[in-house]
């Protein structure tokens, strides 16, 4: 039986008792969580909040496979190196030099912060890039419409179109969990840069998830970004093309809600979107559906 680690409080346990039920019929499930990389930043705190949670759901007999992004920190470093960080609704221009950056950042730092974190928390994850056995196939994206010209080319920017869920359930049965760095392979073995909140929508379709958790420092989709009480706690399709057509999603909010679609349309998975305040908002959100963070229906 799956251990944890880290020390629960008697108010996480109490919790702990409680959600029980709501994860016993999902034994044998996916779930799917893609992991901010500014969630990356404190271990410490990654262990204690999803360490926790999926210490749980390991308990109850879900598969569970983590995706992580890695921008601030691949914004970090570029200004350390002094290249230039270039953005266009949400997805990293990459160039052969900031492709080296990702690979550092992905493959290396955050990958290796997240396997500490969940060390810590005594879950057995296993670090992978989409490289790795050809796991994750995209294609590259190109040019794309831009505000302010009228393309702009993203480099080695791919879009996943397939990825290889037999490894993925082979390594669930001998009791690990996967966690996968945002890089694909291009078909020919070359790396390519990928949103992970798209990465994350399509692995949530190829495995049949149940569940969708896109984790940020964003306690959900605000009608006012600087006012957390305006959560929104439920979307519907038509209610998301609204809020893009009058720019209240942009930025690095588009591929996360445009991801979160794509896997209630295509696979009936359940999406939330929140963050990990509380610790165990994760749970929380599972239990009762946009009691916290943003839950999407197709």
């Amino acid at each position: 039986m799956y251990t944890s680690g880290v020390a629960p409080s008697p108010s996480s346990e109490r919790f702990a008792m409680h959600i029980a039920p709501f994860l016993a019929p999902y034994k044998g499930q996916w779930f799917v969580i893609k992991i901010g990389g500014e969630l990356a930043l404190d271990k410490q705190a990654l262990a204690h909040s999803l360490g926790m949670c999926v210490g749980h759901m390991l308990e109850a007999g879900v598969r569970v496979v983590l995706v992580h992004g890695g921008g601030p920190q691949a914004t970090a470093l570029s200004n350390r190196l002094g290249l230039i960080t270039q953005q266009v609704d949400g997805q990293r221009v990459t160039d052969e030099a900031t492709m080296e950056v990702m690979k550092m950042v992905l493959a290396g730092q955050v990958s290796s912060d997240v396997a500490s974190a969940m060390r810590m928390a005594h879950v057995p994850a296993l670090c992978l890039s989409g490289l790795s056995a050809g796991l994750v196939l995209a294609k590259r994206l190109g040019d794309i419409p831009s505000p302010h010209t009228p393309t702009v080319d993203l480099g080695l920017v791919g879009h996943v179109y397939h990825v290889e869920t037999p490894l993925l359930e082979k390594l669930s049965s001998l009791g690990l969990v996967p966690v996968l760095s945002s890089l694909a392979d291009d078909g020919q073995g070359g790396p390519l840069n990928v949103n992970a909140d798209n990465l994350a929508a399509q692995l949530a379709k190829g495995l049949g998830a149940s569940h969708l958790f896109l984790l940020s420092n964003v306690p959900g989709v605000l009608e006012d970004v600087s006012n957390p009480q305006s959560r929104y706690p439920h979307l519907s399709g038509p209610q998301v093309a609204q809020l893009i057509a009058s720019r209240k999603i942009y930025g690095g909010m588009l591929p996360k809600v445009e991801g979160a679609l794509l896997a209630a349309r295509e696979s009936r998975t359940k999406v939330h979107l929140l963050s990990l305040s509380p610790p165990a908002s994760l749970l929380e959100a599972l239990k009762n559906p946009g009691s916290v963070g943003t839950t999407f229906e197709a």
